[in-house]
């Protein structure tokens, strides 16, 4: 600790407790700052005393999640400090790529994403500068936090309006789709984007990136601090890699491992020779002092291996077979000749499971892969179950220098559980069927008693109703002569709305050019003869079809624009010429009127489609 504050034990007994229950090492974070969250927290749920807040972390669980969001404050927002990110789309990216291959993959870090807005502002400056298609193919932003609950956030890639006021409106239409009143990154090029927790205190840095981006996270950690992940960027940098910080943030170090492209913007780039001290990802644990001499280790490894009681093998970091234990051999059939092949020219590369994915991911995650419920069926007709676990190998310098997949036969349990299952619906199914049997019974003997009652009940009713149908019988001579009235009044109304019906329907008829009439769901509600002999589409064909499913000549795609405003503004009017294809197969050029029909209030209540063949 070297903020200049005399360390409290209480304090540092919370922190330590945080680092031994959940993983979390907040000891090199600067204790000013730490402490007033930490106490705000604290206030909040009425604790004062460090000791007893222990105790009450340890008996509410919930209160990690609560604690942590208050510690590990997510402020970010699409290119915030929009000086420093133009100076990167402008210069420092070109220069990047023009230092690559046309070829060449492309490696980003995004280190402290928290919620994403960093990690989607760089996929959209390199998409800029690449083009979506060659982004795809060349490039990978790993974008990495401490904070579960804000990379949840990230991978969903869902973002408010008032969340993307600092992205172009230009950039907002290219990039994100919008759905249920939020907007979602493109998936296309959402994969490239790769989100996973990384604690760069604790964590090995990914390895060979091309640009490296923390801005403003290096400030909440102690100096100490800030020069064993600045260390860990210089080895994570490819030579002449860049590393872009926030305004808050300068390098304090007194070694010379970057040289500044712009100090202003914060924009540094890595000394090819440059040495920050040695660097340690793993952690060491303590060496043992051996009393004996253990003779013959690797060859004791080696049967160790090979016998093991599940089923291993071993590829590397180029994924060819390098060990497979006797389980192994015996399930899957390999064999000696089969050490030292490509993993992709044998089966196990795909059965019981395609593996190449996922030791990809092992790779590129560098973390465990467990693969459940994986069944394979073999000869003769055998069903086996497994899980599959593939851990990535790591050596001291941080390699990776293969991956160990290992097949847990689970087709015993797998088994069981099914029986257990047979027999628990048996006997629910058993159960049931009791249960039904005396339902039944008893629904038998209410229905009997209820007869009697409505038997009674029906007595009384005909009575009763003998009485009212003599009153019924006065009020219906009544309404039968308000009724006649009323039919008259309906058969003058009908014969008003036929011949209005008739009118319009000869107006439709008489108009030589095409007539369609759409509701606000872009459906036809009517279809003229115009229309037939212009498209070859019958009426009873057209009618009822959304408009852009007609299969006819007129490219209705290019009329969504101009109905959808039609449909919008009650005023709206607008004619386009279109090349279109007419019910004899000619090419013409189609002119198309589009209006809107308005309801009595003045509303859109649908639009009107006038088509004829321009010339």
């Amino acid at each position: 600790m070297s903020d200049g504050q005399i360390p409290d034990a209480d304090f540092e007994e919370v922190l330590r407790y945080l680092k031994e229950s959940r993983g979390f090492d907040f000891t090199g974070y600067k204790r000013t700052s730490l402490m007033r969250r930490v106490r705000h927290r604290m206030a909040q749920v009425g604790i004062d005393n460090d000791i007893d807040y222990i105790d009450h972390l340890q008996v509410n669980a919930e209160e990690f999640n609560a604690l942590f969001n208050t510690i590990l404050i997510n402020v970010t927002a699409f290119f915030r400090d929009t000086e420093a990110w133009d100076y990167l789309r402008e210069d420092v990216v070109p220069t990047l790529l023009a230092e690559r291959g046309p070829d060449d993959p492309v490696r980003v870090w995004s280190a402290g994403c928290a919620s994403g807005e960093e990690a989607y502002s760089l996929a959209m400056v390199l998409a800029e500068a690449l083009g979506p298609e060659r982004f795809r193919q060349r490039v990978k932003i790993y974008a990495t936090d401490v904070d579960d609950e804000a990379l949840t956030h990230a991978r969903h890639a869902l973002y408010t309006e008032r969340e993307l006021q600092g992205v172009p409106a230009d950039l907002v239409a290219k990039y994100f789709d919008h759905q249920n009143g939020r907007y979602a990154f493109r998936k296309d090029l959402r994969r490239s984007v790769i989100f996973g927790r990384n604690d760069l205190v604790q964590d090995a840095p990914i390895s060979r990136i091309d640009l490296l981006v923390c801005r403003n996270t290096l400030m909440y950690f102690t100096q100490e601090t800030q020069a064993k992940i600045l260390s860990r960027f210089h080895f994570a940098l490819v030579p002449r890699g860049v590393l872009f910080l926030g305004k808050a943030e300068m390098l304090l170090s007194h070694t010379r491992i970057f040289d500044p492209i712009d100090l202003k913007r914060r924009v540094f780039r890595k000394v090819a020779n440059g040495s920050g001290g040695p660097v340690h990802f793993v952690t060491q644990a303590l060496v043992q002092d051996r009393r004996f001499d253990v003779g013959g280790l690797d060859q004791l490894r080696e049967h160790a291996f090979s016998a093991g009681p599940v089923a291993q093998v071993v590829v590397t970091g180029d994924d060819v077979l390098a060990l497979a234990n006797q389980q192994a051999e015996t399930m899957f059939g390999l064999g000696a000749k089969d050490i030292g092949r490509p993993l992709r020219d044998l089966d196990l590369s795909y059965r019981p499971v395609e593996l190449r994915g996922y030791l990809e991911q092992c790779r590129a995650e560098r973390r465990a892969v467990r693969i459940k419920e994986v069944e394979w069926t073999r000869p003769p007709g055998e069903s086996l179950w497994f899980e599959v676990h593939l851990n990535p190998l790591i050596a001291a310098d941080n390699t990776i220098l293969g991956v160990s997949i290992v097949f847990h036969d689970v087709t015993a349990t797998r088994r069981l559980l099914e029986d257990l299952e047979y027999a628990n619906r048996q006997l629910e199914s058993a159960y049931e069927e009791l249960q039904s049997t005396n339902e039944e019974l008893e629904t038998t003997n209410e229905e009997l008693q209820s007869t009697v009652e409505e038997l009674e009940t029906t007595n009384e009713e005909l009575q009763s109703t003998n009485e009212e149908l003599e009153t019924m019988n006065e009020e219906l001579q009544s309404t039968n002569d308000e009724l006649q009235n009323i039919n008259d009044t309906l058969r003058d109304r009908t014969q008003e709305l036929d011949q209005v019906n008739e009118f319009l329907e000869s107006i439709l008829t008489s108009l030589r050019a095409g007539v369609a009439v759409l509701d606000v769901g872009m459906r036809v509600i009517a279809w003229n003869r115009g229309a037939e002999e212009l498209w070859g589409l019958r009426r009873d064909e057209a009618e009822g079809e959304h408009l852009l499913n007609l299969d006819i000549g007129l490219p209705v795609a290019e009329l969504r624009p101009v109905v959808r405003q039609a449909l919008a503004d009650a005023s709206f009017m607008s004619e386009v010429k279109v090349n279109a294809v007419n019910r004899k197969g000619r090419e013409i050029v189609a002119r198309v009127v589009c209006s809107s029909l308005r309801s009595n209030s003045g509303q859109p209540n649908g639009a009107i489609l006038v088509m004829e063949q321009n010339g």
